[in-house]
């Protein structure tokens, strides 16, 4: 655990609990005990509180046993000398900020009933929504449970600039994310940057403006709480699988940018009780073992262009493209389709040219998710009837991806192609035949539009073993041609791991059914000594096709008794 998180954490978490006091007593002297408090429309209370502590905070007095929890659970300050590097301490004060947080905003409710807009966006004079109410969580929170918005990033602070704060919400948001928005940074908030760049904000943006201060941080880690309460099944109190739930399921993050002071360390320890990562932009300490969260729990000095992208991988986050971007009709329904020669405007044959497809795993620093680049002309420079050289490589990254898993990945192209209206598919590796019509090319179907198709059905049928991929497509010959030596090393080398194999050695062979859209009564039964008909898949290619998808096109057959060693029947 890092000594200046650790300290600045304790430090912050002393400060705003000191001050959730500080108002609670005021607000006591001026109300009394039984004055009502609570976040708007809502049956959870003070939610944090209520899923955490089970207790239900629904009057000033009922806030007392709160502070006390908060006081006992407040560790000591680090010393410099002899001080010891725990992390529970640590987390026990994040905890007791959420706590104070969840009083000092309740509080802020009933001494200033309009500072916030209480409503789903903002007003013409104000920004600030404040907690999100109990139809507002229906609305949206279920689409945490089925997937439609696969997590949320709580950005404490502030862009260096209006561009870059731009930059950063709208790749949040093509991501599918939720934004939420609090604290200020020099004076400025994310939220305020948005608004003066003509960005709309609000829940139905998906850029939630929570408030400016950083104790609004809290309404982030109520939205999760309650997800949790109301879409797990989990009951008040029962701390261990509220948050657990919140590890496994609500997948979010929190981005600092600007400089982290102790209550942001304060808040950032809170969302490690979580399992949510912190990513930060300045040169603060790092904590980059796993434990509480899924891989690191705290990332630093990472750049603007990439500080999406690090969180999205930090927390094991999968993203899934659920449309494909082409100009023409995508679907299982047009895998059989035949594009004839005199409808064809280009061709691209293994054999007759140069044609390769490769997937290849890289580091994750060398991979821009959904960067589709194209070398040499595109379709809109080849005549009618073209025929030529093609190469399309498709880099991938991940921390689950395996080498063994490339060549599944690769065989996958033949069919994700294929679904597109107007493009026909076959073969593999350098045997591969891409016939693009006419009529696809007349709606706007272009090279780059193949890197597009696998990179969305990559993530939605794969995602689980990959975070990126980017896919390069090359058309000139002497590249491509370069690009082909390369992947026939690949294809050697991936061949000759199963030489030494024999029938004879393993228990289980493997059927393959991935050609059944041109040949639907065909099945391959394959074993380390015959391949597929069409050559291009061997036992352990289906081995870890059904590794990564056991109801894919690739099933275990096994051997059963001898009948006939020699000529290899069981």
């Amino acid at each position: 655990m890092s000594k200046v998180i650790c300290s600045s954490g304790i430090r912050g978490a002393h400060q705003i609990v000191s001050q959730a006091k500080q108002k609670w007593q005021e607000a006591i002297d001026r109300w009394g005990t039984k004055q009502e408090v609570g976040f708007p429309n809502t049956g959870y209370y003070l939610p944090v509180i209520y899923g955490i502590l089970g207790i239900p905070v629904q009057t000033l007095g009922d806030m007392e046993p709160v502070i006390k929890k908060c006081e006992q659970l407040l560790p000591q300050f680090v010393e410099d000398e002899h001080w010891l590097p725990y992390l529970a301490p640590a987390l026990d004060a994040g905890m007791a900020t959420f706590f104070a947080e969840e009083i000092i905003e309740a509080i802020r409710y009933i001494e200033s009933p309009d500072f916030y807009t209480k409503q789903e966006e903002p007003t013409e004079g104000n920004i600030w929504l404040g907690a999100a109410d109990d139809i507002t969580l229906r609305k949206r929170g279920i689409e945490f449970v089925d997937g439609s918005a696969p997590g949320f990033a709580a950005i404490l602070g502030a862009a260096p600039d209006n561009e870059t704060a731009v930059k950063i919400a709208q790749e949040l948001q093509e991501k599918n994310l939720y934004v939420f928005m609090s604290a200020q940074s020099n004076g400025k908030c994310f939220a305020q940057q948005l608004v003066e760049s003509g960005v709309q904000i609000g829940w139905p943006t998906r850029l939630v403006p929570f408030g400016p201060d950083v104790s609004a941080t809290v309404f982030a880690a109520g939205f999760a709480t309650r997800a949790a309460l109301a879409f797990g099944g989990i009951k008040p109190g029962d701390y261990r699988r509220l948050l657990l739930y919140n590890k496994d399921r609500i997948f979010a993050f929190a981005i600092t940018l600007g400089e982290v002071t102790d209550e942001w360390y304060a808040n950032g320890l809170g969302a490690v009780n979580y399992g949510f990562p912190v990513i930060a932009d300045t040169p603060i300490p790092q904590i980059l073992p796993t434990g509480i969260c899924t891989y690191e729990h705290v990332v630093s000095s990472v750049p603007h262009k990439d500080i999406v992208s690090r969180a999205i991988e930090v927390r094991g986050l999968k993203i899934t493209v659920t449309k494909v971007p082409v100009p023409v009709s995508y679907g299982a329904a047009f895998e059989g389709e035949r594009v004839r020669k005199e409808d064809v405007h280009a061709e691209f044959r293994g054999g007759v040219s140069p044609v390769c497809e490769w997937t290849t795993s890289k580091p994750m620093d060398e991979v821009e998710d959904g960067k589709i680049e194209v070398f040499g002309p595109d379709l809109d420079k080849m005549e009618p009837g073209y025929q030529g050289p093609l190469a399309i490589v498709a880099e991938v990254a991940g921390r689950k991806m395996q080498k063994d898993f490339e060549p599944i990945l690769e065989r996958q192209i033949h069919h994700l192609i294929n679904y597109a209206q107007g493009v026909m598919h076959i073969g593999q590796r350098d045997t591969a035949w891409i016939r693009i019509s006419k009529a696809a090319y007349e709606k706007g179907f272009r090279l780059s539009h193949l890197g597009s198709i696998i990179h969305a059905k990559y993530h939605s049928d794969f995602g689980s073993i990959f975070d990126k991929v980017q896919v390069k497509i090359y058309t000139e010959e002497d590249k491509v041609r370069e690009i082909l030596a390369q992947a026939k090393e690949v294809y050697a080398e991936r061949d000759a791991r199963i030489e030494g194999m024999t029938d004879e050695t393993v228990d289980v062979y493997y059927s393959c059914t991935l050609c059944q859209s041109f040949a639907p009564y065909h099945v391959c039964v394959i074993s380390p000594e015959r391949t597929g008909l069409c050559g291009a898949y061997n036992w352990m290619d289906c081995k870890a096709s059904y590794e990564i998808n056991p109801t894919g096109p690739n099933q275990p057959v096994k051997k059963g008794d001898v009948i006939d060693q020699k000529l290899g029947q069981w």
